[in-house]
């Protein structure tokens, strides 16, 4: 008995060897490389804390991160409002209702990359289908979508909106329907407006699922790559350029691994920071 009983443990041995190898071990590999000049084919310098002071002094981090801030209030916000607004809707007993989430939800386990492939097919500024609707109904000169810079980040926001709208729509479905349905019908002896009804009883109630919502949707955005990589290639210029595009320029192009490694750490830091203070706001406003 006792020999089965240590048995037991070896089913969690593979799941720690990977946890290991693929999550702990570049963690600190790459937190060591962040202290080090290394570039492929160079023997690594010991450097300290150089490679953080440079990203400070570095133009392209700064607009990188400028961009990124405009995709993160742009896509979280339309992410979060439609998201929450569907939610809303189909918060109700109506015919298809489980056939249309299912349907809704397919764009979220899509790959991110086949996601911005498909957005490439959607916006093609010569065969797209959306400037092909347009010529059809009469517009001589369709939108420039990868060659006018707001155009090409609004497309970006669109797809993105398209692919992780389904996560906010779960979630806040899920809120909605725990909440109890008592509240709501002392609620509408005092008042029959929706809007009341939405503004002091639903709001308050979900508030803590909305700001966790809020603060992994900015987290997903915040690490965007992908769709900007298969849709505008960073274009036009480095108007869709994220900070995780930039990251993967200086590490995978010009294979400047200690800089790039400061680079993650950097946006890591940023993205614990925003998390503990989304979190210390949550636990003060229900303490």
């Amino acid at each position: 008995m006792y020999q089965l009983g240590r048995v037991k443990y070896l089913f969690v041995v593979p799941g720690i060897l990977w946890v290991l190898a693929f999550t702990i071990f570049p963690l600190l590999y790459s937190l060591r490389l962040s202290f080090f000049r290394a570039r492929m084919g160079r023997p690594q310098t010991f450097i300290g804390l150089q490679n953080y002071i440079d990203a400070f002094h570095d133009y392209r981090f700064w607009d990188s991160m400028a961009v990124t801030l405009i995709f993160v209030v742009a896509c979280v916000t339309f992410t979060v409002v439609v998201g929450l607004g569907l939610a809303i809707l189909f918060n109700r007993e109506m015919r298809g209702q489980r056939l249309f989430r299912s349907l809704f939800t397919m764009p979220l386990f899509t790959s991110a990359i086949a996601v911005g492939y498909l957005g490439l097919t959607i916006f093609h500024e010569q065969v797209g289908a959306v400037n092909s609707v347009l010529i059809s109904l009469g517009v001589a000169h369709p939108p420039a979508w990868f060659s006018n810079i707001w155009l090409a980040r609004l497309a970006v926001v669109l797809v993105f909106t398209w692919q992780w709208t389904p996560f906010s729509f779960l979630v806040l479905l899920a809120g909605l329907q725990s909440l109890p349905e008592e509240i709501y019908e002392a609620a509408r002896l005092d008042s029959s407006s929706g809007v009341d009804l939405f503004r002091y009883i639903t709001l308050p109630l979900i508030a803590p699922i909305l700001l966790t919502v809020t603060i992994l949707q900015i987290i997903e955005t915040f690490k965007m790559l992908d769709i900007p990589f298969s849709l505008t290639s960073g274009g036009p210029g480095a108007a869709t350029q994220t900070y995780s595009f930039y990251v993967y320029l200086v590490g995978l192009r010009n294979f400047n691994h200690g800089y790039a490694s400061a680079l993650a750490y950097i946006l890591l830091i940023i993205m614990m920071m925003v998390s503990l203070s989304f979190f210390n706001r949550m636990r003060n406003s229900y303490e």
